[in-house]
C-alpha cells in the first residue's frame, strides 16, 4: 500500500490552499484517514480526522478554517485549507488505517510542504 500526496506549496496569510492523499495497493477497506502536520522544531500533530462512518474531527488549532473530506470511492482524502496563518506552516503527512484480509495496518504518505507567509 502506498499513499500519495499531493498539493502544498507557498501562500500568503489569509489564502487558501488545499492538499489531497491518495492510497492504492492492497485494500479492502480504510477505517481512518487523516493529516497531520510537523512544524520546524515541533512534535507532529493531528490535524483532522475522517471515520469510515463520516465523522470527523479537528485539531482546536484549524476549527471552523479546515474541511476535511473524503472520497471512498478513490481512496482519497482532502484537506481544504482557508483562511491560512503563518502558524499552520508545517509539513502536512496524510495517514490511513487500512484493513486488507483482515489484516489492520498504518499508513503515512511521504509529507507535503505548506508554507504561509505573514
Amino acid at each position: 500500500v502506498q499513499l500519495q500526496a499531493f498539493g502544498g506549496g507557498l501562500v500568503q496569510s489569509g489564502g487558501s490552499l488545499r492538499v489531497s492523499c491518495t492510497a492504492s495497493g492492497s485494500i479492502d477497506k480504510i477505517n481512518v484517514m487523516s493529516w497531520y502536520r510537523q512544524a520546524p522544531g515541533k512534535l507532529r500533530e493531528p490535524v483532522a480526522i475522517s471515520t469510515s462512518s463520516g465523522t470527523t474531527h479537528y485539531a482546536d488549532s484549524v476549527k471552523g478554517r479546515f474541511i476535511i473530506s473524503r472520497d471512498n470511492a478513490e481512496n482519497t482524502v482532502l484537506l481544504q485549507m482557508n483562511s491560512l496563518k503563518p502558524e499552520d506552516t508545517a509539513v502536512y503527512y496524510c495517514y490511513a488505517e487500512i484493513l486488507f484480509r483482515q489484516r489492520r495496518d498504518d499508513y503515512w504518505g511521504q509529507g507535503t510542504l505548506v508554507t504561509v507567509s505573514s
